[in-house]
């Protein structure tokens, strides 16, 4: 073979553009009911057919987001609006007709014209022009179909397509007070690739339509006669070392017609270019694969390494294929990869243990059960929701049951840090039955691994939660990782093997709880995870506020465990304001010791933790670091805090202190200090400790050395130093002894601390940036300071990124916190900073360019006492 190597400055120049541009339809979709349209496909799919009476479509988006969209039904996950009487079990059990026109660009003449759908849920028949181009079958499959014949280049075209959803949509458990959150899931399994929680699970209601339809992109291109598919990236350092990096490239090319073509393959990257001339008979194909053991040149030197969040940058490179007949394009692939290696287990434990680029990963994260209930899923909510993650110092989100499959997900994991466990399609044994068509099945699990593998953020495949797939299912799957995935690990089950384990708890539990376990790898563990008082007012009607009823339940709370629990811990509950800002307390200190309890055992035996869940399909109360309108609450702050690459801790079991090294070198010449405070603001105890602490272990720094004239509630304040004198991390708890008991209604006994404030305010692009600074002047501690971004008289600005939140104050201490919204949000209105917490006022600041003031709606005194009454029941399932 002829395989040469060109410099990139000069590959680059040889690459020919693209003369026949992608066109993306995503206006004049329009929906119906099939039962109201008697017409065949081929009549509906000439131009010209009138669509009278038919709705708007969105596309992309599901049947219930376009009857939603144009006022058919409201929206679902507001209130109780949801329930069948409102919003019919029938769309489910309902055939639609989707239809558009689009005209086939002119530079497609004498091309191959295509029609791409990225993802229909459940199946799809489609027609072009009066004319049948073939079918889709499952929710993770695409349908790419030659049009060719079908359409002329200049002219329109029509397209109808049929979507039909899952044949067992099943009938669902409605949430309520009686009869609690039910049994999960249930036939819907049985249809395999699909949105099978769309049923109803314990976090998301039963969705009507089970997200039926055109979810995700549809798009035209056009090609030569020979096609370019299937790329697959591969990439090996020579650790320990990282100046060196073997990437190996393969791809198919298909001959799609009845003549012999030849042509050359071309390939580029940073400054590394390749090529090989190739034949091809009459419709055919042929594997490619371009090695670096006879390719000096992708030998890669000094490579650009991804690394998990907070490990390292994440670079990517660019890779271009393209395939060129007579200098002219035929066909071409563009796709982003990262340059690293994974292991999974270290010479002292068989135990799943990620290692990056040879560098052992404390993995911390948070499963997804589905990015958004209705797959309302543009990228910018979805960059938000993953930028909160990385904020969170979180390296890991699992894709439970593949659920949040997107070609957006991935690339913003790559772009984030975000390594991904990911599964495919079957649920819990107990949740649901197997696949019934085990090759549709098998197929769209082939379709997920060849589009999506080239992802760096993919670290490997699970095949089932909690459970082993049936042989046939497992034994296929072992033959498809063989073929199409050479080095990534095939986990069979989330909840057995390598150490790994699922079950929960799912409950707020006492800090000291969560240092108990014996796994190495947590897969699930969860806790409610109340929202802010403006996040609740906003998911349903004023009369629902100040009662735990059947709304509450439809948003994931039916028991009454949870708010005994707060009134017991920290006092009875006066009404909902008192019972947020109760939970926040809860919040944190759960969230961060979920962390901290797995940070005191760090590959000892822990190698991993991740939350059930992190992310909100809808408006709930449990299991979020942020709510469905992407405001975060405590938790999010707690994690941030517990899982910061290097930090200062109180084990809250043991009581003693110690400092989490979660980087590569040894932190050297490091000082800590911890102050003990009594409810009145005095400092009891001050202790300094000199810090060497080693890469990946838990340094210990001694039991702390309770004082006798403690109140029954004290505080901890933890910080550590850099040897210049630079703060790493600072940690603070409210705390009462022996440790692990519930004795903190004290709280309540606390004076009303007035912070000062100041603001800055400066542009970043197009971003508003404000700096505020917090001063307690006072002589007491300020627990839990909340900031709250507004548009001056008006609503809060969402989403915003805080840089801390929820932060606690000693005696004549300041922090300064960062916020981030875009100037869009703001709407030209000035920013307002609201300001609430545990026992927090706030010292009105106004400037010409943002104002501070407190916010009255969370004070627990502008509301009436109710004491958030739930109706008795003789069922108390959560």
């Amino acid at each position: 073979m002829n395989r040469s190597f060109l410099p990139a400055i000069v590959a680059l120049l040889l690459f020919s553009q693209t003369l026949y541009a992608q066109v993306t339809p995503t206006a004049n979709w329009q929906l119906q009911d099939a039962s109201k349209v008697p017409q065949p496909g081929a009549a509906i799919a000439q131009p010209g057919f009138s669509t009278n009476g038919w709705y708007p479509a969105v596309v992309p988006g599901t049947v219930l987001t376009t009857l939603v969209h144009n006022n058919v039904y409201p929206e679902p996950l507001y209130g109780e609006n949801n329930r069948p009487d409102r919003i019919p079990e029938s769309l489910c059990r309902t055939n639609w007709w989707y239809r558009t026109e689009i005209k086939i660009p002119s530079s497609y003449k004498n091309k191959n014209s295509w029609l791409h759908f990225n993802g229909i849920n459940y199946t799809a028949r489609v027609w072009v022009n009066g004319k049948d181009i073939g079918e889709i079958r499952g929710a993770f499959a695409r349908g790419i179909f030659d049009i060719t014949s079908a359409v002329k280049p200049g002219e329109t075209a029509a397209i109808a397509v049929l979507v039909s959803p899952q044949p067992n949509p099943g009938e669902p458990h409605e949430h309520t007070i009686a009869q609690g959150m039910g049994k999960n899931g249930g036939i819907t399994a049985m249809d395999g690739p699909t949105f099978l929680c769309s049923m109803g699970w314990d976090w998301i209601p039963a969705i009507r339509d089970r997200n039926t339809g055109i979810w995700q992109s549809v798009y035209l291109n056009a090609t030569g006669p020979v096609l370019v598919k299937d790329p697959l990236v591969t990439t090996d350092l020579p650790l320990p070392a990282l100046n060196t990096a073997d990437v190996k490239i393969a791809a198919t090319v298909q001959n799609i017609t009845g003549q012999p073509q030849q042509g050359i393959l071309k390939g580029a990257f940073g400054n590394v270019a390749f090529s090989e001339p190739v034949q091809l008979p009459p419709h055919s194909s042929k594997r490619i694969t371009f090695d670096p053991a006879t390719l000096p040149q992708l030998k890669v030197k000094q490579p650009k390494l991804w690394w998990p969040n907070g490990y390292g940058p994440q670079n990517l490179y660019t890779l271009q294929l393209q395939f060129n007949i007579q200098d002219k394009v035929s066909d071409e692939q563009q796709l982003d990869f990262g340059i690293r290696e994974i292991s999974y287990t270290t010479p002292s434990s068989e135990d799943l243990t990620i290692s990056v680029n040879g560098v052992k990963v404390f993995c911390k994260g948070g499963n997804w059960g589905m990015d958004e209930a209705m797959k309302r899923i543009p990228k910018e909510r979805l960059e938000t929701q993953i930028r909160m993650h990385q904020q969170a110092h979180y390296n890991i989100i699992r894709n439970w049951v593949g659920q949040s499959t997107s070609e957006d997900l991935y690339a913003l994991c790559d772009k984030y840090g975000l390594m991904i466990w990911d599964e495919f399609f079957q649920p819990n044994p107990s949740d649901g039955p197997n696949p019934a068509d085990i090759n549709l099945y098998l197929a769209n699990v082939r379709e997920k691994i060849l589009r999506f593998r080239n992802h760096p953020s993919i670290i490997l495949w699970c095949a089932r939660n909690e459970g082993n797939p049936p042989k046939v299912i497992d034994d296929s799957l072992r033959n498809i990782m063989a073929e199409l995935e050479p080095l990534r690990l095939y986990q069979p089950s989330s909840t057995s093997g390598r150490g790994v384990h699922s079950g929960g708890p799912y409950y707020t539990r006492k800090p000291a709880e969560y240092y108990i376990f014996t796994e190495s790898f947590k897969t699930e563990i969860g806790s409610f995870s109340i929202p802010t008082l403006e996040s609740v007012q906003g998911m349903m009607p004023q009369q629902d506020w100040e009662v735990i009823n059947d709304d509450w339940a439809e948003h994931d709370l039916a028991t009454k465990y949870y708010r005994n629990m707060i009134a017991k811990r920290f006092g009875e509950v006066a009404n909902l304001a008192d019972f947020v800002r109760k939970s926040q307390l809860a919040n944190y200190e759960s969230y961060r010791a979920m962390y901290e309890g797995r940070n005191a055992k760090m590959f000892n035996p822990s190698t991993g933790v991740i939350t059930w869940m992190s992310n909100p399909a809808q408006p709930s109360f449990v299991w979020q670091l942020y709510h469905h309108d992407l405001e975060p609450n405590a938790a999010l702050f707690a994690v941030q805090k517990a899982c910061e690459p290097i930090h200062i801790q109180l084990n809250e079991k043991e009581g003693n202190i110690q400092v989490i090294n979660n980087r590569p070198a040894t932190l050297k010449n490091a000082r800590a200090h911890l102050t003990i405070f009594n409810t009145d603001g005095t400092a009891v105890l001050q202790q300094d400790y000199n810090v060497t602490a080693l890469p990946a272990v838990a340094t210990d720094l001694g039991l702390v050395k309770w004082p006798a004239d403690l109140s029954p509630v004290h505080f901890v304040k933890v910080t550590l130093h850099d040897a210049n004198g630079t703060l790493l991390s600072d940690n603070f708890y409210w705390n009462t002894l022996p440790l692990g008991s519930d004795q903190l209604t004290g709280l309540e006994k606390i004076p009303v601390v007035t912070l000062t404030a100041t603001v800055k305010r400066h542009q970043v692009q197009n971003n508003c940036m404000l700096e505020v600074s917090l001063h307690n002047p006072s002589t007491h501690i300020a627990v839990m300071a909340h900031l709250q971004l507004h548009r001056q008289g008006g609503d809060r600005v969402l989403p915003v990124f805080y840089s801390d939140n929820y932060v606690s104050l000693c005696p004549n201490e300041t922090k300064t916190i960062t916020i981030e919204a875009s100037e869009a949000a703001l709407q030209g209105s000035k920013p307002l900073i609201l300001v609430d917490g545990f026992n927090v006022n706030i010292k009105a600041h106004n400037d010409p360019d943002a104002a501070i003031a407190l916010n009255e709606n969370a004070q627990v005194s502008h509301w009436p006492i109710t004491h958030l009454p739930r109706p008795d029941s003789t069922t108390q399932k959560n």
